[in-house]
């Protein structure tokens, strides 16, 4: 029957769209991974390696039709700080490696470092694995290299909620990169991040066909942690303060954040206000 879109028909399109993307993903991840592995060491400070990311990531997103559109890049400082963004979808790091500043180091999930070509990169230029959930031990041990790249004096970008978000809403925000904001003495600079989760929330095969293309990139301005107090206080403090400024930006072009308590489909019905985040009535928790 004309008009009638059969299920079978719709799961055969969808993994045909999904082969035409990451096909040639594949073969861009390859080609700039040998770049980076090859040329990276005969250069400055790993540059090639640096020009190779940048290059993927625009190349990219280019290719699967994302339109990055950022903005905020004045509020990036010299030196080294923290990059505190939300996340909301495996194509994050596409859409930010093409707009952010810096030679940064990404707190990568583990798992990526067994990937051919993109892991090779990423332990090449020095990226950080994280284990989620591996203890409060291998926790100390990740915050540790974190201090360890802030002092050699390069940026680090986070994902503070620990992982993407189920709802499309910003989670509460937990405390490794703060503390080595902390620890290391640097500022931290807020991100949000707005788009990616429609055009690719969890479990989806590919970017869709009909999805809105368009995501943001907002850079704010530096945070500081307060001079005085015990480290736990200023942790959470910084904490709460960066949480805040994000909520505030994404909730600018669009975004909204999750409310803390009940079911995941309650908080995603109630969106807390920033101000609200501000004046202390919904704060983050916190655990590490």
């Amino acid at each position: 029957m004309r008009g009638v879109c059969y299920p079978e028909r719709v799961s055969v399109l969808s993994w045909v769209r999904a082969g035409k993307q990451w096909v040639p993903f594949a073969a861009r991840t390859a080609y700039y991974g040998t770049i980076s592995v090859t040329v990276g060491p005969l250069t400055k400070d790993h540059r090639a390696s640096l020009w190779a990311m940048r290059k993927w990531c625009q190349s990219s997103a280019r290719a699967l039709g994302i339109d990055v559109i950022g903005e905020g890049e004045e509020n990036v400082p010299a030196g080294a700080f923290v990059y505190c963004s939300n996340h909301q979808s495996i194509v994050d790091v596409l859409v930010l490696g093409s707009f952010l500043p810096g030679d940064y180091k990404w707190a990568a999930k583990r798992s990526l470092l067994k990937i051919p070509f993109l892991g090779w990169h990423l332990k090449l230029a020095g990226h950080v694995p994280v284990d989620r959930g591996s203890g409060s031990r291998a926790a100390a041990q990740v915050i540790a290299r974190f201090v360890e790249v802030l002092k050699d004096g390069k940026p680090l970008l986070v994902f503070p909620e620990g992982t993407r978000t189920e709802s499309g809403s910003m989670k509460p925000f937990k405390n490794g990169g703060f503390h080595a904001a902390v620890r290391a003495g640097v500022p931290v600079v807020p991100v949000a991040l707005q788009g990616t989760f429609d055009l690719m929330k969890r479990g989806a095969r590919d970017t869709g066909a009909d999805n809105d293309r368009r995501v943001r990139v907002v850079i704010g301005k530096p945070l500081f942690a307060k001079q005085e107090g015990k480290e736990a206080q200023r942790v959470a403090d910084l904490r709460d303060r960066t949480h805040a400024a994000v909520a505030e930006l994404l909730q600018s072009v669009g975004g909204s954040v999750e409310a803390r308590g009940g079911s995941a489909d309650e908080r995603e019905a109630r969106a807390v206000p920033a101000e609200a985040l501000r004046d202390g009535a919904a704060r983050p928790r916190s655990d590490a």
